[in-house]
Protein backbone atom coordinates (compact mmCIF):
# COMPACT_ATOMS: atom_id res chain seq x y z
CA UNK A 1 0.00 0.00 0.00
CA UNK A 2 1.82 3.10 -1.23
CA UNK A 3 1.21 6.55 0.19
CA UNK A 4 -0.52 7.37 -3.09
CA UNK A 5 -3.15 4.82 -2.10
CA UNK A 6 -3.29 6.27 1.40
CA UNK A 7 -3.82 9.72 -0.15
CA UNK A 8 -6.67 8.48 -2.33
CA UNK A 9 -8.45 6.77 0.54
CA UNK A 10 -7.93 9.75 2.83
CA UNK A 11 -9.62 12.09 0.35
CA UNK A 12 -12.53 9.67 0.03
CA UNK A 13 -12.91 9.61 3.81
CA UNK A 14 -12.94 13.43 4.08
CA UNK A 15 -15.72 13.58 1.49
CA UNK A 16 -18.05 11.40 3.55
CA UNK A 17 -21.04 13.34 4.80
CA UNK A 18 -21.64 11.19 7.89
CA UNK A 19 -18.21 12.00 9.36
CA UNK A 20 -18.19 15.37 11.10
CA UNK A 21 -16.07 18.03 9.42
CA UNK A 22 -15.04 19.15 12.92
CA UNK A 23 -12.70 16.14 12.97
CA UNK A 24 -10.99 17.13 9.71
CA UNK A 25 -8.22 19.32 11.24
CA UNK A 26 -7.32 16.53 13.67
CA UNK A 27 -7.30 13.96 10.87
CA UNK A 28 -5.24 16.13 8.52
CA UNK A 29 -2.65 16.92 11.18
CA UNK A 30 -2.20 13.21 11.98
CA UNK A 31 -2.02 12.26 8.31
CA UNK A 32 0.61 14.90 7.64
CA UNK A 33 2.75 13.57 10.50
CA UNK A 34 2.26 10.01 9.27
CA UNK A 35 3.53 10.89 5.80
CA UNK A 36 6.53 12.63 7.35
CA UNK A 37 7.48 9.64 9.52
CA UNK A 38 6.46 6.81 7.18
CA UNK A 39 5.50 3.36 8.32
CA UNK A 40 8.07 1.40 10.35
CA UNK A 41 10.66 -0.66 8.49
CA UNK A 42 12.92 -3.41 9.76
CA UNK A 43 15.64 -0.77 10.13
CA UNK A 44 13.67 0.55 13.13
CA UNK A 45 14.96 -1.17 16.27
CA UNK A 46 11.55 -2.02 17.71
CA UNK A 47 10.33 -3.42 14.38
CA UNK A 48 13.38 -5.33 13.14
CA UNK A 49 11.69 -8.73 13.35
CA UNK A 50 8.38 -7.67 11.78
CA UNK A 51 8.10 -7.05 8.04
CA UNK A 52 5.35 -4.57 7.13
CA UNK A 53 6.06 -4.35 3.40
CA UNK A 54 2.73 -6.00 2.59
CA UNK A 55 0.94 -2.90 3.92
CA UNK A 56 2.75 -0.78 1.35
CA UNK A 57 2.42 -3.27 -1.49
CA UNK A 58 -1.35 -3.80 -1.19
CA UNK A 59 -4.19 -1.35 -1.76
CA UNK A 60 -6.64 -1.55 1.11
CA UNK A 61 -9.88 0.40 0.66
CA UNK A 62 -11.79 2.19 3.39
CA UNK A 63 -14.99 0.38 4.31
CA UNK A 64 -18.00 1.47 2.25
CA UNK A 65 -21.75 1.25 2.86
CA UNK A 66 -21.94 -1.94 0.78
CA UNK A 67 -19.46 -3.56 3.17
CA UNK A 68 -22.08 -3.35 5.93
CA UNK A 69 -24.35 -6.38 6.51
CA UNK A 70 -27.36 -6.56 4.22
CA UNK A 71 -29.56 -8.18 6.87
CA UNK A 72 -29.69 -8.53 10.66
CA UNK A 73 -26.61 -10.33 11.96
CA UNK A 74 -26.72 -13.62 13.84
CA UNK A 75 -23.92 -13.60 16.42
CA UNK A 76 -24.98 -16.76 18.25
CA UNK A 77 -21.79 -18.56 17.19
CA UNK A 78 -19.86 -16.06 19.34
CA UNK A 79 -22.08 -16.45 22.39
CA UNK A 80 -20.45 -15.99 25.80
CA UNK A 81 -22.56 -16.35 28.91
CA UNK A 82 -23.35 -13.35 31.09
CA UNK A 83 -22.18 -10.42 28.95
CA UNK A 84 -23.61 -7.56 26.91
CA UNK A 85 -22.22 -6.85 23.46
CA UNK A 86 -21.56 -3.89 21.16
CA UNK A 87 -21.17 -5.08 17.57
CA UNK A 88 -19.19 -3.67 14.63
CA UNK A 89 -19.25 -5.30 11.19
CA UNK A 90 -16.49 -4.23 8.77
CA UNK A 91 -16.26 -1.00 10.74
CA UNK A 92 -20.03 -0.33 10.80
CA UNK A 93 -21.79 -0.04 14.17
CA UNK A 94 -24.75 -2.44 14.51
CA UNK A 95 -27.02 -0.53 16.85
CA UNK A 96 -29.99 -2.91 16.56
CA UNK A 97 -28.11 -5.81 18.19
CA UNK A 98 -25.90 -3.83 20.59
CA UNK A 99 -26.49 -3.12 24.27
CA UNK A 100 -24.68 -1.97 27.42
CA UNK A 101 -25.50 -2.43 31.13
CA UNK A 102 -27.49 0.20 32.99
CA UNK A 103 -25.40 3.08 34.22
CA UNK A 104 -22.79 2.85 31.45
CA UNK A 105 -22.67 5.74 29.00
CA UNK A 106 -22.14 4.72 25.37
CA UNK A 107 -21.01 7.59 23.14
CA UNK A 108 -19.98 7.90 19.54
CA UNK A 109 -16.54 9.28 18.78
CA UNK A 110 -18.06 12.64 17.83
CA UNK A 111 -20.17 12.84 21.01
CA UNK A 112 -17.12 11.97 23.11
CA UNK A 113 -15.08 14.69 21.41
CA UNK A 114 -17.78 17.26 22.15
CA UNK A 115 -18.04 16.13 25.78
CA UNK A 116 -14.29 16.76 26.13
CA UNK A 117 -14.50 20.16 24.39
CA UNK A 118 -12.35 18.84 21.60
CA UNK A 119 -9.59 17.64 23.94
CA UNK A 120 -9.29 13.86 23.75
CA UNK A 121 -6.37 11.55 24.39
CA UNK A 122 -4.18 11.26 21.32
CA UNK A 123 -0.95 9.35 20.92
CA UNK A 124 1.95 9.60 18.55
CA UNK A 125 3.97 6.76 20.03
CA UNK A 126 3.93 4.91 16.72
CA UNK A 127 2.96 5.75 13.12
CA UNK A 128 -0.01 3.43 13.54
CA UNK A 129 -1.44 5.76 16.20
CA UNK A 130 -1.27 8.54 13.61
CA UNK A 131 -2.84 6.30 10.99
CA UNK A 132 -5.67 5.47 13.38
CA UNK A 133 -6.33 9.13 14.16
CA UNK A 134 -6.37 10.03 10.46
CA UNK A 135 -8.66 7.18 9.40
CA UNK A 136 -10.66 6.34 12.55
CA UNK A 137 -13.98 5.05 11.27
CA UNK A 138 -15.60 2.98 14.02
CA UNK A 139 -15.35 5.00 17.19
CA UNK A 140 -16.96 4.01 20.46
CA UNK A 141 -16.57 5.46 23.94
CA UNK A 142 -17.60 4.03 27.29
CA UNK A 143 -17.93 6.19 30.40
CA UNK A 144 -18.07 4.44 33.79
CA UNK A 145 -19.24 6.92 36.41
CA UNK A 146 -17.86 7.19 39.95
CA UNK A 147 -18.49 4.49 42.55
CA UNK A 148 -19.98 2.06 40.05
CA UNK A 149 -19.41 -1.68 40.00
CA UNK A 150 -20.43 -2.78 36.51
CA UNK A 151 -21.33 -6.37 37.28
CA UNK A 152 -22.12 -7.35 33.67
CA UNK A 153 -19.02 -7.47 31.44
CA UNK A 154 -19.11 -5.42 28.22
CA UNK A 155 -17.84 -6.92 24.97
CA UNK A 156 -16.89 -5.12 21.78
CA UNK A 157 -17.32 -7.65 18.98
CA UNK A 158 -15.53 -6.73 15.74
CA UNK A 159 -16.60 -8.92 12.80
CA UNK A 160 -14.76 -8.67 9.48
CA UNK A 161 -16.13 -10.60 6.52
CA UNK A 162 -16.29 -10.38 2.75
CA UNK A 163 -14.07 -10.48 -0.32
CA UNK A 164 -13.23 -6.77 -0.56
CA UNK A 165 -9.74 -5.76 0.51
CA UNK A 166 -10.60 -3.21 3.19
CA UNK A 167 -8.97 -1.22 5.98
CA UNK A 168 -10.71 -0.49 9.29
CA UNK A 169 -9.44 1.74 12.08
CA UNK A 170 -11.46 1.22 15.28
CA UNK A 171 -10.96 3.87 17.99
CA UNK A 172 -12.05 2.98 21.53
CA UNK A 173 -12.03 5.30 24.54
CA UNK A 174 -12.87 3.93 27.98
CA UNK A 175 -12.95 6.26 30.99
CA UNK A 176 -13.29 4.48 34.33
CA UNK A 177 -13.91 7.03 37.04
CA UNK A 178 -12.81 6.74 40.67
CA UNK A 179 -13.80 3.74 42.79
CA UNK A 180 -15.41 1.91 39.86
CA UNK A 181 -14.98 -1.58 38.50
CA UNK A 182 -15.33 -2.95 34.95
CA UNK A 183 -14.72 -6.14 32.99
CA UNK A 184 -14.16 -5.26 29.34
CA UNK A 185 -13.79 -7.77 26.48
CA UNK A 186 -12.83 -7.10 22.90
CA UNK A 187 -13.16 -9.90 20.38
CA UNK A 188 -11.97 -9.86 16.78
CA UNK A 189 -13.38 -12.52 14.45
CA UNK A 190 -14.40 -13.16 10.84
CA UNK A 191 -13.39 -14.77 7.57
CA UNK A 192 -12.39 -11.70 5.54
CA UNK A 193 -10.51 -12.53 2.36
CA UNK A 194 -8.22 -9.53 2.83
CA UNK A 195 -8.22 -7.10 5.76
CA UNK A 196 -5.97 -4.54 7.39
CA UNK A 197 -7.19 -3.70 10.90
CA UNK A 198 -5.50 -0.92 12.85
CA UNK A 199 -7.12 -0.55 16.27
CA UNK A 200 -6.36 1.98 19.02
CA UNK A 201 -7.70 1.65 22.58
CA UNK A 202 -7.30 4.46 25.12
CA UNK A 203 -8.09 3.37 28.67
CA UNK A 204 -8.08 5.72 31.65
CA UNK A 205 -8.28 4.40 35.22
CA UNK A 206 -8.97 6.96 37.91
CA UNK A 207 -8.21 6.58 41.64
CA UNK A 208 -9.22 3.24 43.23
CA UNK A 209 -10.66 1.89 39.98
CA UNK A 210 -10.25 -1.67 38.73
CA UNK A 211 -10.42 -3.09 35.20
CA UNK A 212 -10.11 -6.58 33.79
CA UNK A 213 -9.48 -6.29 30.06
CA UNK A 214 -9.56 -9.40 27.84
CA UNK A 215 -8.71 -9.35 24.14
CA UNK A 216 -9.45 -12.32 21.86
CA UNK A 217 -7.70 -11.91 18.51
CA UNK A 218 -9.01 -14.59 16.15
CA UNK A 219 -9.19 -12.67 12.89
CA UNK A 220 -8.99 -14.56 9.60
CA UNK A 221 -5.66 -15.92 8.42
CA UNK A 222 -5.73 -13.24 5.69
CA UNK A 223 -5.77 -10.34 8.16
CA UNK A 224 -2.96 -7.93 8.96
CA UNK A 225 -3.66 -6.80 12.49
CA UNK A 226 -2.16 -3.88 14.43
CA UNK A 227 -3.53 -3.18 17.91
CA UNK A 228 -2.31 -0.24 20.01
CA UNK A 229 -3.31 -0.10 23.66
CA UNK A 230 -2.71 3.01 25.80
CA UNK A 231 -3.40 2.70 29.53
CA UNK A 232 -3.12 5.51 32.07
CA UNK A 233 -3.44 4.59 35.76
CA UNK A 234 -4.02 6.81 38.78
CA UNK A 235 -3.43 6.14 42.48
CA UNK A 236 -4.51 2.72 43.81
CA UNK A 237 -5.84 1.59 40.43
CA UNK A 238 -5.59 -2.03 39.30
CA UNK A 239 -5.43 -3.24 35.70
CA UNK A 240 -5.39 -6.87 34.58
CA UNK A 241 -4.94 -7.47 30.83
CA UNK A 242 -5.10 -10.81 29.06
CA UNK A 243 -4.66 -11.29 25.34
CA UNK A 244 -5.31 -14.54 23.49
CA UNK A 245 -4.15 -14.54 19.85
CA UNK A 246 -4.44 -17.32 17.30
CA UNK A 247 -5.59 -15.31 14.27
CA UNK A 248 -4.23 -13.12 11.46
CA UNK A 249 -1.34 -13.66 9.09
CA UNK A 250 0.56 -10.88 10.82
CA UNK A 251 -0.41 -9.55 14.23
CA UNK A 252 1.34 -6.87 16.27
CA UNK A 253 0.22 -5.59 19.67
CA UNK A 254 1.71 -2.31 20.90
CA UNK A 255 0.96 -2.06 24.62
CA UNK A 256 1.81 1.09 26.58
CA UNK A 257 1.04 1.41 30.30
CA UNK A 258 1.75 4.48 32.43
CA UNK A 259 1.63 3.91 36.19
CA UNK A 260 1.10 7.53 37.20
CA UNK A 261 -0.20 7.14 40.76
CA UNK A 262 1.17 5.54 43.91
CA UNK A 263 0.13 1.95 44.61
CA UNK A 264 -1.16 1.45 41.07
CA UNK A 265 -0.49 -1.97 39.61
CA UNK A 266 -0.85 -3.67 36.25
CA UNK A 267 -0.59 -7.25 35.05
CA UNK A 268 0.01 -7.80 31.32
CA UNK A 269 -0.58 -11.40 30.22
CA UNK A 270 -0.46 -12.72 26.65
CA UNK A 271 -0.85 -16.13 25.03
CA UNK A 272 -0.12 -16.59 21.32
CA UNK A 273 -0.68 -19.77 19.30
CA UNK A 274 0.72 -19.67 15.76
CA UNK A 275 0.97 -22.10 12.86
CA UNK A 276 1.67 -22.16 9.11
CA UNK A 277 3.54 -18.90 8.32
CA UNK A 278 1.81 -16.69 10.90
CA UNK A 279 3.78 -13.94 12.61
CA UNK A 280 2.61 -12.70 16.04
CA UNK A 281 4.46 -9.85 17.76
CA UNK A 282 3.95 -8.47 21.29
CA UNK A 283 5.64 -5.17 22.11
CA UNK A 284 5.10 -3.97 25.70
CA UNK A 285 6.30 -0.81 27.46
CA UNK A 286 5.41 -0.24 31.11
CA UNK A 287 6.44 3.10 32.62
CA UNK A 288 6.76 3.30 36.40
CA UNK A 289 6.26 7.05 36.78
CA UNK A 290 5.46 7.01 40.52
CA UNK A 291 6.87 5.26 43.59
CA UNK A 292 5.27 2.20 45.19
CA UNK A 293 3.93 0.81 41.93
CA UNK A 294 3.79 -2.78 40.68
CA UNK A 295 3.87 -4.40 37.24
CA UNK A 296 4.11 -7.90 35.82
CA UNK A 297 4.50 -9.07 32.23
CA UNK A 298 3.80 -12.74 31.59
CA UNK A 299 3.88 -13.77 27.92
CA UNK A 300 3.76 -17.28 26.46
CA UNK A 301 3.86 -18.43 22.84
CA UNK A 302 3.36 -21.80 21.17
CA UNK A 303 4.72 -21.90 17.62
CA UNK A 304 4.40 -24.62 15.01
CA UNK A 305 5.22 -25.08 11.30
CA UNK A 306 7.07 -22.02 9.90
CA UNK A 307 5.48 -19.49 12.22
CA UNK A 308 7.45 -16.75 13.94
CA UNK A 309 6.93 -14.65 17.04
CA UNK A 310 8.32 -11.68 18.93
CA UNK A 311 8.32 -10.66 22.56
CA UNK A 312 9.76 -7.18 23.08
CA UNK A 313 9.05 -6.22 26.67
CA UNK A 314 10.43 -3.12 28.32
CA UNK A 315 9.99 -1.91 31.89
CA UNK A 316 11.05 1.69 32.50
CA UNK A 317 11.55 2.90 36.09
CA UNK A 318 11.74 6.69 36.31
CA UNK A 319 14.22 8.47 38.57
CA UNK A 320 11.81 9.24 41.42
CA UNK A 321 9.89 5.95 41.21
CA UNK A 322 11.42 4.33 44.30
CA UNK A 323 10.17 1.16 46.00
CA UNK A 324 8.60 -0.28 42.88
CA UNK A 325 8.34 -3.94 41.94
CA UNK A 326 8.42 -5.15 38.33
CA UNK A 327 8.74 -8.59 36.78
CA UNK A 328 8.93 -9.95 33.24
CA UNK A 329 8.64 -13.56 32.13
CA UNK A 330 8.59 -14.87 28.56
CA UNK A 331 8.28 -18.61 27.89
CA UNK A 332 8.04 -20.11 24.41
CA UNK A 333 7.34 -23.60 23.11
CA UNK A 334 8.49 -24.57 19.60
CA UNK A 335 6.56 -27.47 18.06
CA UNK A 336 8.67 -27.66 14.89
CA UNK A 337 12.30 -27.17 13.92
CA UNK A 338 11.37 -24.36 11.53
CA UNK A 339 9.40 -22.22 14.00
CA UNK A 340 11.30 -19.22 15.34
CA UNK A 341 10.91 -16.95 18.36
CA UNK A 342 12.64 -13.62 19.05
CA UNK A 343 12.63 -12.63 22.72
CA UNK A 344 13.92 -9.27 24.01
CA UNK A 345 13.17 -8.64 27.72
CA UNK A 346 14.49 -5.25 28.86
CA UNK A 347 14.78 -3.32 32.11
CA UNK A 348 15.53 0.41 32.05
CA UNK A 349 16.02 1.55 35.65
CA UNK A 350 16.82 5.06 36.87
CA UNK A 351 15.96 4.53 40.55
CA UNK A 352 18.00 2.60 43.13
CA UNK A 353 15.42 1.20 45.56
CA UNK A 354 13.59 -1.25 43.31
CA UNK A 355 12.84 -4.95 42.98
CA UNK A 356 12.97 -6.04 39.33
CA UNK A 357 13.47 -9.29 37.44
CA UNK A 358 13.21 -10.58 33.90
CA UNK A 359 13.73 -13.89 32.15
CA UNK A 360 13.12 -15.74 28.92
CA UNK A 361 13.14 -19.41 27.91
CA UNK A 362 12.52 -21.06 24.53
CA UNK A 363 12.51 -24.80 23.93
CA UNK A 364 10.75 -27.83 22.55
CA UNK A 365 8.59 -30.48 24.20
CA UNK A 366 10.51 -32.64 26.63
CA UNK A 367 11.11 -36.07 25.05
CA UNK A 368 11.47 -37.61 28.51
CA UNK A 369 8.04 -36.30 29.48
CA UNK A 370 6.53 -37.74 26.29
CA UNK A 371 8.18 -41.08 27.02
CA UNK A 372 6.91 -41.00 30.60
CA UNK A 373 3.30 -40.62 29.44
CA UNK A 374 3.70 -43.32 26.79
CA UNK A 375 5.26 -45.72 29.30
CA UNK A 376 2.04 -45.45 31.28
CA UNK A 377 -0.17 -46.33 28.35
CA UNK A 378 -1.05 -42.85 27.11
CA UNK A 379 -0.79 -42.59 23.29
CA UNK A 380 1.77 -40.12 21.96
CA UNK A 381 -0.87 -37.80 20.44
CA UNK A 382 -2.72 -37.57 23.75
CA UNK A 383 0.54 -37.02 25.62
CA UNK A 384 1.35 -34.18 23.21
CA UNK A 385 -2.00 -32.51 23.90
CA UNK A 386 -1.57 -32.87 27.67
CA UNK A 387 1.90 -31.31 27.62
CA UNK A 388 0.93 -28.37 25.43
CA UNK A 389 -2.22 -27.76 27.45
CA UNK A 390 -0.17 -27.84 30.62
CA UNK A 391 2.23 -25.27 29.17
CA UNK A 392 -0.53 -22.76 28.39
CA UNK A 393 -2.51 -23.46 31.56
CA UNK A 394 -0.25 -21.33 33.74
CA UNK A 395 -1.04 -18.10 31.89
CA UNK A 396 -4.73 -19.00 31.53
CA UNK A 397 -5.02 -18.77 35.32
CA UNK A 398 -4.65 -14.99 34.95
CA UNK A 399 -8.22 -14.69 33.58
CA UNK A 400 -10.67 -13.89 36.36
CA UNK A 401 -13.96 -13.98 34.41
CA UNK A 402 -14.79 -17.68 34.18
CA UNK A 403 -17.14 -17.69 31.13
CA UNK A 404 -14.45 -16.09 28.96
CA UNK A 405 -11.82 -18.37 30.41
CA UNK A 406 -13.95 -21.40 29.45
CA UNK A 407 -14.55 -19.96 25.97
CA UNK A 408 -10.81 -19.49 25.35
CA UNK A 409 -10.09 -22.96 26.82
CA UNK A 410 -12.31 -24.47 24.14
CA UNK A 411 -10.46 -22.55 21.41
CA UNK A 412 -7.11 -23.73 22.77
CA UNK A 413 -8.26 -27.36 22.86
CA UNK A 414 -9.35 -27.17 19.22
CA UNK A 415 -6.07 -25.57 18.19
CA UNK A 416 -3.90 -28.08 20.04
CA UNK A 417 -5.91 -31.08 18.83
Amino acid sequence: MSFTNFDNEFEKLLDRKYFSSEMHPLRKQAFSKLKASGLPTQKWEDWRFTNLSVLMDNHFLISEVNDAPQSKLDISQFAIEGIQTIVFYNGHFQEDISSVPNGVELLSGQDYLESKNGEINQSEKSPFDLLNTAFMDSGVCLIINKNMNVETPIRLLFISNGDNSIMVNPRVHIDVNSSSKLTFIEQHVGNATSLFQNEAVHLSLEENSEVEHIRIQSNSINTYNIASLHVSQSTNSRYNFFQYADGSKMGRSNIYVDLNGKNSDCSINCLSLSQSDQHLDNSIIVNHNSPNTYSAQFVKSVLSDNSTGVFNGRTVVKKDAQKIEAHQSNKNLLLSKTARMNSIPQLEIYADDVKCSHGSTTGQLDDDALFYFQSRGIPKDEAFILLVSGFVGEVMEKIKFEPVKNYIDQKINLWVA
